[in-house]
């Protein structure tokens, strides 16, 4: 998950992967210009937070909870244990 330190969606994605026991991996983009280029040319977005689960762009934070909702979240990532 791309991120910043003070993003509230960021902090939302956060607590809903820690609800549903989802391990991340947060990359900082607030003082990294170099990782905020790599998260802009993987998301074709500059918004955070950016949430990649495998090679699969989730999208932000409204995005992930509609995948939420819609169960397809459960069915990325059962898909990746595979």
């Amino acid at each position: 998950m791309y991120c910043t330190a003070n993003c509230p969606f960021c902090l939302r994605a956060k607590n809903l992967l820690k609800r549903k026991g989802i391990a991340y991996t947060e990359i900082p983009v607030d003082h990294d210009p170099e990782q905020m280029q790599i998260m802009m040319q993987r998301s074709k977005r500059r918004t955070v937070p950016q949430i990649f689960i495998g090679d699969h762009h989730v999208g932000g934070y409204d995005d992930l909870a509609a995948a939420d909702a819609g169960g397809e979240l459960d069915e990325l990532l059962a898909n990746l244990a595979h």
